[in-house]
């Protein structure tokens, strides 16, 4: 009977998760927000049932597929070129607010440790990548301010991740070596992302194995959970080794699979990520109430202050470390600041007040350990998950819903730079695809005037995007053997030059993905999904 009802819970949640969100686009707010909400709103009714979140089903349920899927559609190109920025705010701003965090919670909890603060401070000091995925791409903000945002927060978790072991480990054995935890950093970072590209190459190569859709978007749903386990249980940073696996099958998906895979993977993965991340919010907001049973009634008031005042601090120092961040290098260098320039105060300040919280956050606070080696229990446990979810609630929700006003107010300038590179991509599409036109005109396989007609439709498309006109992707031909064969080869020809964009970095991969989809939708039209690029 209990599994029974802890599946009618997950039934109830789901429907809970699908009310919010339809109201979350119809009102026009974020819909990672309204379930924190929703599910803060349950948690305090009187009478429900308190779900509690095991950090483990976080751990190794939750956070692989979803790293992997935000790793997936993360431009490498512009994760490269911004890899300062980011390694500046992954690294250097997770020491910072963990130090800075740290100092202010001994100060409001006496007695609190070293390690425990410092624990504290690596839990609330990651931004969560659900959250900036979630909440970055629904509103107008730059492009290369996405991209940092979404860098750093596919990189932070390692760091963050690694301090809290640390901290952790001393507070439960009462030692703490700096120079083991420098040499645990080093190797658990190269070891993940050695481990991801690894588990990416295996991926890469049993879906050029694989003989139909199903077992691929299987391959493609097993391989996150693979590197997380290897790294796990290598002490790598399984953080990085979905990161780095993501984007190593990324590159080279466009030509592992059919058309029809990738367009099925991609309702699979939309609909996964969209369910996990429901579920994820929506358990966020539930905790309060277990977490709030927690702290006795006399010092309930004393950690929310703390947490108040906690959460100050992490927004605080993000916003004082990004100027720096963007300063102090080109103050140090005339080169960088030739070649990069101080980008707008505007970007900046969105950098800075964009730093939202999640799962990542609260599934470490859960994960604290009970006792310590010698059988007392841990230290502040309660007040610091308390002072999480507080931290998780201001920036989550007061940082996000502001969000659209202070885009609003700042008025962003508008980024047509995906515009303009999607634009190149098409036309230059285009033009490889007469020229494999002019290769084949002679085959004998051919009827007609199936040639002539096919170059017309890319030629009027040239035109079309010279004076910047849509796209038109109806040949008007009729669909026998010879022209599906025809137009498999055109349509191939399109695809392995865009991909060639992508790989020297003219396009992005957002670019390739838009394009990519309009490809495959037609091959599936044409009744050609199945093929695959020829090599």
């Amino acid at each position: 009977m209990e599994g029974l009802y802890q599946l009618e819970t997950v039934i109830l949640l789901l429907g809970v998760v699908l009310a919010l969100t339809t109201i979350a686009q119809k009102i026009f707010i974020p819909y990672p927000i309204l379930l924190v909400v929703g599910g803060l709103i349950l948690g305090l009714i009187p009478g429900l049932p308190t779900v509690t979140l095991s950090p483990n089903l976080v751990f190794l349920v939750f956070l692989p597929p979803i790293l992997w899927a935000a790793a997936y559609f993360t431009s490498w190109r512009e994760f490269h070129d911004n890899l300062r920025p980011i390694s500046l705010l992954a690294v250097g701003l997770v020491l910072a607010t963990t130090a800075a965090v740290a100092f202010v919670a001994r100060m409001l909890l006496p007695g609190m440790g070293w390690a425990e603060a410092i624990a504290l401070g690596a839990i609330v000091s990651p931004p969560d990548a659900v959250s900036a995925t979630a909440i970055g791409k629904r509103l107008q903000i730059p492009r290369r301010v996405v991209a940092i945002l979404e860098g750093e927060s596919l990189v932070n978790d390692a760091t963050a991740l690694i301090l809290y072991r640390t901290a952790v480990g001393a507070a439960v054995g009462g030692s703490f070596a700096v120079g083991h935890t420098l040499i645990e950093f080093v190797f658990a970072a190269v070891a993940g992302v050695v481990i991801g590209i690894v588990v990416g190459m295996v991926a890469r190569w049993a879906l050029c194995l694989a003989g139909d859709s199903f077992t691929e978007i299987a391959i493609t749903l097993l391989a996150p959970y693979v590197a997380w386990v290897l790294g796990e249980l290598t002490h790598a940073s399984a953080v990085l080794a979905c990161v780095a696996g993501g984007l190593h099958v990324r590159k080279h998906f466009s030509a592992a699979v059919s058309p029809v895979t990738r367009l099925q993977a991609r309702a699979v993965w939309n609909l996964l990520v969209f369910v996990l991340n429901g579920f994820i919010f929506i358990l966020i907001g539930l905790q309060l109430g277990a977490l709030r049973q927690a702290i006795p009634a006399g010092q309930l008031a004393q950690v929310v202050i703390a947490g108040v005042l906690v959460s100050l601090t992490a927004i605080l120092v993000r916003l004082g470390w990004v100027p720096l961040a963007a300063l102090i290098p080109r103050w140090l260098s005339p080169s960088l600041r030739a070649r990069d320039p101080l980008p707008a105060w505007p970007n900046i300040f969105i950098i800075g007040w964009t730093g939202m919280r999640g799962i990542v956050t609260l599934a470490a606070a859960l994960a604290l350990p009970v006792a310590t080696a010698a059988g007392t229990p841990f230290p502040f446990r309660a007040e610091i998950i308390l002072i999480s979810f507080s931290v998780i609630l201001a920036t989550l929700v007061v940082q996000g819903l502001s969000l659209t006003p202070v885009i609003r107010l700042l008025r962003l300038e508008e980024d047509r730079g995906l515009e303009r590179e999607e634009m190149l991509a098409r036309e230059h599409a285009a033009t490889v695809a007469l020229e494999r036109l002019d290769e084949l005109a002679s085959e004998s396989w051919l009827m007609g005037d199936q040639v002539e007609r096919l170059r017309l439709h890319y030629s009027r498309q040239l035109r079309r995007f010279a004076k910047g006109g849509a796209v038109d992707a109806d040949c008007s031909i009729e669909a026998g053997e010879a022209f599906r064969r025809l137009r498999h080869e055109t349509i191939s020809a399109e695809r392995v030059a865009l991909i060639a964009l992508r790989n020297d970095g003219t396009i992005s991969d957002e670019v390739l993905h838009r394009l990519e989809y309009e490809l495959d939708v037609e091959s599936l039209r044409l009744g050609i999904g199945e093929r695959r690029v020829p090599r």
